[in-house]
C-alpha cells in the first residue's frame, strides 16, 4: 500500500534536530505556521497540500513539557483533518514516562494518559527512543517503534579506548541496560546500591563490583537534576576509581544539574541530542552531545518504505 510522499514537519521543541534529520533524508521540512495567541493558546496552519501524504511530526516532549505535548496534539489534529494518509509522531524524548505506574495511593498513570491523548488526536504510529520503561509501549493501541541510542553512545565510548573499563549502573533497576553496554564494550560491570534512611531523605551508596584503579562510565537513561549521577560518582571515587565519566540518552538537566555536574568528580558527561541544550547547559564544558539524527532518519525512511526497522532495535 502506497502511503504517498514523505513529509517532515517540526514543532517548536527541537527544530535543529528536525533539520538534521531532513538533511540526512534529503528532504525539506514542511511549510507550516506555528504561533501563539496572546493568551498562549497554540495556533497551527499547514501551508502546503498534504492530502494522501506520509507525515512525520518531530517533537520531543521536553521542557516546557505540557506546552510541547499540547502543541504536538494540535499539529496532529491538523494533519488528520487535512487528510494525511498516515501520521507518525516522532518523539525522541517521551515526557511523563517516569509516571508509568501507581507507586502511591491516588496518583495518576500519566504515561498512559499521554498515550491516550496522542491516539485521540489522530496519531497512527509513534517513533520514540529509550523509554524510561520499555513496557510503556503497551500503553499504546497503535504501533510503536522503540529505538535505542546505544549504538551511537557505544561507538563513541569505544573510540575513547580507555583501559580497565567498567560500566556502572547507578541503581539496581538499570543493571540490565548497563550489562548490555558492558558486553558490547568488553568491559566489567558494577552496580550502585542505594539505601534510604528511615526518614526517606539521605542515601547511603554502596558499590557492588571492583572499581579500584579503573575507568568507570556511569550509564543511565535520563540525567534530570543529576543528583543520582553525582552521588554515584562520589561513591566510585571513594572506592578508588581512577576516572569517572557519565553517559545518558536524555539530558533533561533541570534545576541545579549543571552546577552539580561542574562540581562533581566527573571528567565527561555524554548525552544525545534527543533534547535541545540551551543557555548555561550548552556552555558546560563537561558535556559531550552525540547526534541521533541519523538513527531516527534511518527509522523514518524504513517506516515510510515499509521495510524492516528491526536492525535498529539494538
Amino acid at each position: 500500500m502506497s502511503r504517498g510522499q514523505l513529509k517532515l514537519f517540526s514543532g517548536s521543541a527541537h527544530p535543529a534536530l528536525a533539520q538534521e534529520i531532513a538533511e540526512f533524508l534529503g528532504v525539506a521540512t514542511g511549510h507550516a505556521r506555528l504561533q501563539r495567541f496572546p493568551d498562549s493558546e497554540c495556533s497551527f496552519q499547514i501551508d502546503e497540500n498534504i492530502r494522501g501524504t506520509d507525515v512525520f511530526v518531530i517533537q520531543p516532549t521536553c521542557t516546557d513539557v505540557d506546552r510541547h505535548i499540547m502543541e504536538l496534539c494540535v499539529m496532529i489534529d491538523a494533519f488528520r483533518r487535512s487528510s494525511a494518509s498516515r501520521i507518525t509522531a516522532v518523539i525522541p524524548y517521551y515526557g511523563y514516562a517516569r509516571q508509568d505506574r501507581k507507586d502511591k495511593p491516588r496518583v495518576p498513570i500519566s504515561a498512559k494518559l499521554v498515550a491516550n491523548l496522542l491516539s485521540a488526536a489522530g496519531t497512527n504510529r509513534v517513533l520514540t527512543m529509550d523509554l524510561h520503561k520499555a513496557q510503556i509501549q503497551g500503553f499504546f493501541d497503535i504501533p510503536v517503534d522503540h529505538l535505542f541510542a546505544a549504538p551511537v553512545i557505544i561507538d563513541y565510548c569505544s573510540r575513547l579506548a580507555f583501559p580497565d573499563l567498567t560500566i556502572v549502573s547507578p541503581d539496581a533497576g538499570g543493571a540490565e541496560r548497563a550489562r548490555a553496554y558492558a558486553k558490547r564494550l568488553d568491559a566489567e560491570l558494577a552496580i550502585i546500591d542505594k539505601r534510604r534512611t528511615d526518614d526517606g531523605t539521605a542515601e547511603v551508596m554502596n558499590v557492588v563490583g571492583d572499581v579500584k584503579g579503573r575507568t568507570c562510565i556511569i550509564q543511565d537513561d535520563i540525567i534530570d537534576t543529576a543528583g543520582t549521577i553525582v552521588k554515584a560518582a562520589n561513591a566510585l571515587k571513594q572506592n578508588g576509581a581512577d576516572r569517572v565519566l557519565a553517559c545518558a540518552v536524555h539530558g533533561v538537566l533541570s534545576g541545579p544539574a549543571i552546577e552539580r555536574l561542574d562540581a562533581a568528580p566527573i571528567d565527561q558527561v555524554i548525552i544525545t541530542n534527543t533534547i535541545p541544550l540551551g543557555g548555561e547547559k550548552a556552555q558546560c564544558r563537561k558535556i559531550k552531545v552525540l547526534s541521533v539524527a541519523r538513527l531516527l532518519g534511518q527509522a523514518i525512511r524504513s517506516i515510510h518504505e515499509e521495510t524492516s526497522v528491526s536492525s535498529l532495535f539494538v
